[in-house]
């Protein structure tokens, strides 16, 4: 009996999906695919309980949340100019990021965690110029 239990225990453990954290690379770049002053990936789909490493290319950049754009109980982010961040989310929703030094100059990023709870409030944020213009299509990528 004893053997049994073991081997339904083991056999359980082996099939069983691991649910396992992923990491996500995002590159804070002077140039980039989509123009200059940009992170890259732009958006993230992401799970909460992953991990987003932003990796400053020059010293110039860093990573902030943009007021009004970050879940319910979420930790606003704030990162040294230069320095790389890491960050593990883990409230849903919508994560509206921003280059300090660049966001006049459109330097945004939008990271989805599970469902976007708060995508009507992000989406409402009065934005001007080139950030406008570069969070429209990381908007239409959100996935319901």
């Amino acid at each position: 009996m004893f053997k049994t239990l073991i081997a339904t225990s083991l056999a359980t453990l082996l099939t069983a999906p691991i649910a396992m954290a992923e990491t996500f690379e995002v590159q804070m770049l002077n140039r980039g695919v989509e123009g200059t002053m940009v992170f890259e990936p732009a958006f993230i789909a992401a799970a909460a309980g992953d991990t987003i490493n932003f990796v400053a290319t020059d010293p110039s950049h860093n990573v902030e949340t943009i007021e009004g754009m970050l879940p319910e109980g979420a930790e606003p982010m704030l990162s040294e100019v230069g320095e790389d961040f890491s960050v593990t989310l883990t409230a849903e929703g919508v994560y509206g990021i921003k280059c300090t030094p660049h966001f006049p100059m459109g330097m945004v990023a939008l990271i989805q965690v599970g469902a976007p709870v708060n995508l009507e409030e992000a989406a409402a944020v009065t934005l001007r110029g080139k950030a406008k213009s570069r969070f429209e299509p990381l908007f239409a990528q959100i996935v319901q």
